[in-house]
């Protein structure tokens, strides 16, 4: 009886402990995800021209680029990575539009001019104001819309997708969820930017695009993507690329890959039933 006793203390205090750790994780989660996950420039970014700083019901501001393309059959709406802005990609943005896209990015709270606080629903939030321009203003429909979300991008990107039909939509560098990145396994409640879960119910098609060598954001999240997807999908694996340089790695494969995704945004009934 002593010998279960001790032996019962034994399991008990490593199993506490995991128990007291995981309780501590998952309360601290949301503020270490708002301190961990967002990093605006600390730095003025450069504002390229052309700039449309739009008026949110709240009184603050959302900043987006529009790079019309009149010959193009769809616009691009990138969502941009971490540390990133609109001037900090402009140069890339500018690429894409040489490559026959229309071009339409946004800022997410406390980035560059949009006014703020990061957070997921803060760039949920901004990514609507900028979608009803988009559609109202600049007439730009979904169906002629591809969402393109680099790295954090690939959550507001997902999300926007999951509320209208758009014609298609990629992701670069993207991860499964924003914990999971640390975590590995879904441990912890109340994850953010749950990219895996949504992704079945699309019917658009996907692309998914990762370098096998991304430090940042595991292999292991493209690979998890791409298999999520129910509908048409492709995928470019990019052999000796890291998180972020993937685009200069792949070389003209990642531009054949681009063009040949939205040949099949193109085609009739390119979406699953």
């Amino acid at each position: 009886m002593n010998t279960l006793r001790l032996i019962g203390g034994i399991v008990a205090v490593p199993l506490g402990t995991a128990v007291f750790a995981w309780l501590v994780l998952t309360l601290a989660a949301p503020w270490l995800a708002r301190r961990l996950m967002f990093h605006p420039p600390r730095e003025a970014p450069p504002v390229p021209s052309g700039v449309r700083e739009l008026k949110t019901s709240e009184g603050g501001t959302v900043a987006v680029l529009h790079l019309p393309n009149p010959p193009a059959r769809f616009t691009l709406w990138y969502f941009h990575g971490n540390a990133e802005t609109l001037g900090t990609c402009e140069a890339w943005l500018r690429e894409v539009h040489r490559a026959g896209f229309a071009v339409f990015a946004v800022e997410y709270p406390g980035y560059g001019l949009t006014t703020g606080q990061p957070s997921e629903e803060s760039i949920y939030a901004a990514n609507r104001v900028a979608r009803d321009y988009l559609r109202h203003e600049l007439r730009v429909p979904a169906a002629q819309t591809i969402l393109y979300g680099n790295s954090l991008g690939g959550g507001p990107a997902v999300q926007a997708a999951t509320e209208e039909a758009v014609a298609g939509l990629v992701l670069q560098g993207a991860f499964m969820s924003a914990y999971r990145v640390k975590t590995h396994w879904p441990i912890v409640p109340f994850d953010q930017f749950r990219n895996l879960a949504k992704l079945p119910a699309l019917r658009c098609p996907v692309l998914v695009m990762h370098g096998r060598d991304d430090d940042v954001i595991p292999f292991a999240h493209g690979r998890a993507l791409h298999d999520a997807v129910r509908g048409p999908r492709r995928h470019l694996w990019v052999e000796g690329a890291g998180h972020n340089n993937l685009i200069n790695v792949a070389g003209e494969s990642y531009w054949r890959v681009l063009r040949e995704f939205a040949e099949l945004c193109a085609r009739p009934n390119a979406a699953a039933p």
